[in-house]
């Protein structure tokens, strides 16, 4: 079980830096081209990329936690255990699919990892709407 807990752990650590990476660069881009006073369609476009981008970075992770419940034999092929890790990360929970007895507690920390990813996307697009907003309430010189 310690060995199980260590492999969750070290994936969660895989999406933590994923996850950073992504939105470090998000924030980078979005500073670049968000501009002082974007127009209605601009802004909209923004977001669309951001959100976009960001979804990109939440698939990496589920296919990190889905290749390694297929590289370990926990699910029987590829498709499966990215379902299941897809299902799971984003805590749908279908339950179709399961992992084997010894193998479960990792789905959990899976289950767990996904909302704090999603929690600090979601914390990060407010911040980026908060911060156009504001430019835009901003009196010009």
């Amino acid at each position: 079980m310690i060995a199980r807990l260590l492999i969750a752990w070290a994936l969660m650590a895989t999406c933590v830096v994923i996850h950073a990476s992504g939105v470090t660069s998000a924030l980078r881009w979005t500073r670049e081209h968000a501009g002082t006073r974007p127009l209605f369609w601009v802004r909209m476009w923004l977001f669309v990329r951001i959100a976009a981008w960001i979804i990109l970075f939440h698939l990496i992770e589920i296919t990190v936690w889905g290749g390694a419940y297929w590289w370990t034999a926990a699910m029987p092929d590829l498709q499966s255990a990215l379902y299941f890790s897809a299902v799971t990360y984003t805590t749908t929970g279908y339950g179709d699919l399961v992992l084997p007895v010894e193998w479960r507690l990792v789905g959990g920390v899976e289950a767990l990892t996904g909302i704090l990813m999603c929690g600090w996307s979601t914390a990060f697009f407010f911040a980026v709407v908060s911060r156009l907003e504001k430019q835009a309430d901003t009196p010009r010189p």
